[in-house]
């Protein structure tokens, strides 16, 4: 018998392949990303940061959604998951630091968007998955 916290697993898919795709992006060559000199003026790459860690977190949180985890532990998870998901903003940037031959930088402006866009999914999904 399942337990009524118990989320199946496969509810989580969705996360871990956006998990997967912003893996295969922060590892692609510099020079195989396009570059669009109007989308650098307007800094364009930092709203792609949020909007990408921001679904990432969400699609995390989802699950919890219409589940019988209580309003409580739903939060506390949501932290958790937001606290993964910067830390590994963080670890995509050290990625692109450490492995030189992808002509790509480390950018603590791009781990803050990611930052920004983790925080941005915690409160999404706090409104809208937490029933208080």
């Amino acid at each position: 018998m399942r337990s009524a916290n118990k989320i199946p697993f496969k509810k989580f898919i969705p996360g871990i392949i956006w998990f997967i795709v912003i893996f295969i992006l922060v590892t692609l060559p510099g020079k195989d990303i396009p570059k669009i000199s109007f989308l650098d003026e307007i800094d364009f790459d930092k709203l792609v940061h949020m909007g990408i860690f921001g679904i990432l977190t969400i699609l995390f949180c989802w699950p919890f959604h219409k589940s019988q985890v209580s309003a409580k532990k739903k939060i506390r998870y949501f932290t958790i998951i937001a606290v993964l998901i910067i830390a590994w903003g963080y670890g995509t940037e050290l990625i692109q630091k450490i492995w030189w031959e992808l002509g790509r930088t480390y950018d603590l402006f791009d781990w803050a968007a990611d930052s920004i866009g983790a925080i941005a999914g915690y409160i999404f999904s706090r409104k809208k998955f937490v029933n208080l």
